[in-house]
């Protein structure tokens, strides 16, 4: 994976994305996926600096002005690295001026979970869960869509937004979050290109990390 990008034109995109175990950035020119650009890492005790270093290595100066659209998710995830990329992310977007959007990191990898595990039913819901060091789960719910047409695509609601609970149902469909970094920078990419287009892109103010969990917990 490679950490610098060469001088690029026109319009990139950039990601910005943790786990509870490493940290990522990735660029896209024009949305022409053959383009992207990825580096990820593991996270270190020394986030704070290392995030804005590495960042600094991954995307010059230069290139950062022709940034046109920033996509970061929010967690749940480890608490520190979920602030610190949130707000690296707002930063940048309120200094270049670019919108900002945001989605949490088990929406970000239903689709793959959906369609690994052949769920292709329209309105179909099925839970994404992580369990926790001690009691219950941290879980979110999502529904299928399958867009009519010639091309049938299948897009991913976010019914319930990650949160703690106790137990999970057995009679609902549940699957254990299961990061793919690279993967998963690829469909953040995605995600900020496909709500580009629809016009759904945010300002810096609404975005903010998502903590169903303390850090003491």
């Amino acid at each position: 994976m490679k950490n610098n990008l060469k001088s690029v034109p026109n319009k990139l995109t950039l990601a910005i994305h943790s786990t509870d175990n490493s940290f990522g950035f990735a660029c896209r020119n024009n949305n022409d996926e053959d383009s992207d650009r990825i580096f990820i890492k593991n996270l270190k005790n020394d986030l704070c600096n290392n995030l804005v270093i590495d960042f600094n290595e991954f995307l010059s100066k230069e290139n950062l002005q022709k940034v046109k659209k920033v996509s970061v998710s929010i967690g749940p995830g480890n608490f520190n690295a979920s602030r610190l990329i949130v707000v690296l992310a707002r930063t940048i977007s309120q200094q270049i001026k670019c919108p900002l959007d945001s989605i949490s990191s088990f929406e970000l990898i239903s689709k793959r979970i959906a369609k690994s595990n052949h769920i292709y039913s329209n309105n179909q819901s099925f839970w994404i869960y992580k369990k926790l060091k001690r009691k219950g789960f941290i879980a979110g719910q999502y529904k299928v869509s399958i867009s009519e047409g010639q091309i049938k695509e299948l897009t991913i609601e976010e019914k319930v937004v990650p949160k703690i609970v106790q137990e999970l149902n057995d009679k609902e469909l549940n699957f254990q979050a299961n990061y793919k970094e690279e993967e998963d920078l690829k469909e953040l990419l995605n995600f900020a290109n496909q709500n580009s287009e629809n016009m759904k892109l945010r300002s810096w103010e609404k975005v903010l990390p998502l903590y169903p969990l303390s850090p003491f917990n």
